[in-house]
């Protein structure tokens, strides 16, 4: 057997394996490549200069952008191995490549071969094979069979060079895919304008100087600061501009100003079976999953790749085939849980998948909103690869098993876990943090009838983040005078995975938050201690500074 060389280069460095993924928004420093994911086995390790094995990436569709910063400042990797399928990191050493003429080698090992390689202190990496000490490892270039329509041809070979850019980075990871044709997509959604590090915003600009223009409606994520109100809320303009700056050159591109990390709550919420092209990890997950509707979870810089072109490969779970369960995950939910449940169950089928789709049985008789079912979404995609999973009696398409499925099982006992480690901070609360992912409007309201009209603790500031079409709806109902009446700040467009100071307040040390996915992230993106609960929960903490000691009663049994 042989190994794939996805990207050729040369290489001669240590070897570094991790055999958990990592997410590279969120778990590295862009600047200095040294893992600040405190959950990930390899915290605190520098990834620079060393051949960096694991099975696959997990998280979000951003890590495409650290790598990118990463090559460009010199700090990334000397080359990157997997043994699974991986589309997120692979993108961005593409993009340098193509964009920027910078190479970082990019392989795909079988297991056999991985595994040995994985023992090996040191290796050297030439475009034919891997060298190690008593191991030598042929690589096979990458290749395939692609169909590509008249129309696909002419902007491959046309004269627009924004097109023949982006055409041959959807050809190559369409070869990379296994793809055999291209499909048309009904609309896309933009993560790559979140200002993640410089090199989003060289990517943006580089490509609008082409004069680009996407061609199908194209919706935006949230962007790293509020657009309108940046400079009032006392932002540092070395990092307002570039912020604003970014999102700017992907509506010049033709993209709509939505700046909203839940793109199903806007009005353009897919439909079942329709065929679109999403980037923001929860929002991939939330569209397959309980839409039903059908999109690859695809790196940032090739969603705008494939807005500009309208196409995207025939691959993953735009395929029947690719949205099945193979593992079944047998649940025993703890009686009269709350809203907490459903984003600790969505962090632990990650951990039991991180590279397939699950199916979540034994929640059957219990009753989920959209709310919760989007609080499971997003944690999943912090613990997994997988761009859906499937719960029984709550998703649409439950019924797809594989029928070689295996099986495990979540108990109270693993919640209870997942709860501790959750809630590792101290019980005085100096900040609650709502809406990663945004906010909706009925969650909105909720924290408002939760408040009662009392004040917020006058130690311990409450912000909500959500989309600017959320904000107005709140506006119109009186929602929001009754939200600013309690003391909390909103705030439109950022959410708390690109938040920063002073918007973040500097003062606060241990933040509340009712996301398991901010739960996950915000050790290592803010380094600030954590708490965890339900949105009564947060609610209480939020008017009285102190969050719950013990577990929630359903939980402690």
């Amino acid at each position: 057997m042989s190994g794939l060389c996805i990207l050729p280069g040369h290489a001669e460095a240590p070897v570094l394996a991790s055999e958990e993924g990592l997410s590279f928004w969120g778990g590295i420093d862009p600047a200095t490549s040294v893992v600040i994911d405190a959950h990930h086995p390899l915290h605190g390790t520098s990834f620079a200069g060393r051949i960096v094995m694991m099975p696959t990436t997990r998280g979000s569709c951003t890590g495409s952008g650290v790598l990118l910063e990463l090559i460009q400042n010199a700090h990334a990797p000397a080359a990157l191995i997997f043994r699974e399928e991986e589309n997120v990191l692979t993108l961005g050493a593409l993009v340098a490549k193509a964009l920027f003429g910078l190479t970082l080698p990019v392989i795909r090992l079988p297991a056999a071969d991985y595994a040995a390689l994985a023992a090996a202190p040191i290796a050297k990496i030439t475009p034919e094979a891997i060298t190690a000490p008593e191991l030598t490892i042929p690589l096979a270039p990458l290749s395939g069979d692609l169909a590509l329509s008249d129309a696909d041809l002419a902007m491959r070979d046309g004269d627009d060079p924004a097109l023949r850019m982006a055409m041959q980075i959807i050809e190559t990871m369409a070869h990379l895919q296994g793809a055999p044709r291209l499909i048309d997509v009904s609309q896309v959604h933009i993560d790559g304008c979140i200002y993640a590090s410089p090199a989003n915003l060289r990517f943006a600009q580089k490509v609008a100087d082409m004069g680009a223009q996407v061609r199908v409606p194209t919706t935006m994520n949230a962007i790293s600061v509020d657009h309108g109100n940046w400079r009032a809320q006392g932002v540092p303009p070395d990092f307002g501009r570039p912020a604003q700056a970014l999102a700017d050159a992907y509506v010049t591109m033709g993209a709509r100003p939505s700046f909203t990390c839940a793109p199903y709550l806007l009005d353009t919420t897919p439909k079942a079976g329709e065929v679109i092209a999403w980037s923001e990890s929860n929002a991939v997950i939330y569209a397959n999953s309980v839409l039903s509707a059908r999109t690859e979870k695809h790196p940032d810089f090739f969603d705008l790749c494939i807005a500009l072109t309208g196409r995207a490969p025939l691959a993953g779970p735009y395929l029947d085939e690719n949205r099945d369960a193979t593992l079944v995950i047998d649940v025993t939910p703890p009686e009269e849980a709350d809203d907490a449940l459903w984003p600790m169950l969505g962090y632990l089928a990650g951990l039991h998948a991180p590279d397939r789709i699950p199916l979540l049985t034994g929640l059957e008789h219990l009753s989920a909103t959209d709310d919760d079912l989007k609080a499971l979404c997003a944690a999943f995609g912090t613990t997994s690869a997988a761009p859906m999973l499937h719960v029984a009696g709550h998703t649409p398409e439950a019924h797809r098993v594989a029928a070689n499925a295996t099986r495990t099982s979540v108990t109270s006992e693993d919640l209870a876990r997942v709860w501790a480690q959750f809630n590792a901070g101290p019980a005085q609360v100096d900040l609650v943090a709502f809406g990663s992912p945004h906010f909706s409007l009925s969650e909105t309201r909720r924290l408002a009838e939760l408040l009662d009209g009392h004040r917020c603790h006058p130690d311990t500031a409450t912000i909500v983040t959500l989309g600017r079409d959320t904000l107005a709806e709140v506006e119109a109902d009186g929602t929001l005078a009754k939200l600013h009446a309690a003391g909390v700040q909103v705030v439109p467009d950022i959410c708390w995975c690109s938040i920063s100071e002073p918007v973040f307040p500097p003062s606060a040390r241990t933040l509340m938050t009712n996301s398991g996915k901010y739960a996950h992230y915000a050790p290592g993106l803010s380094d600030r201690a954590v708490r965890f609960g339900s949105l009564a929960d947060c609610a209480h903490t939020a008017r009285t500074g102190t969050a719950p000691e013990a577990p929630p009663s359903w939980l402690a049994g």
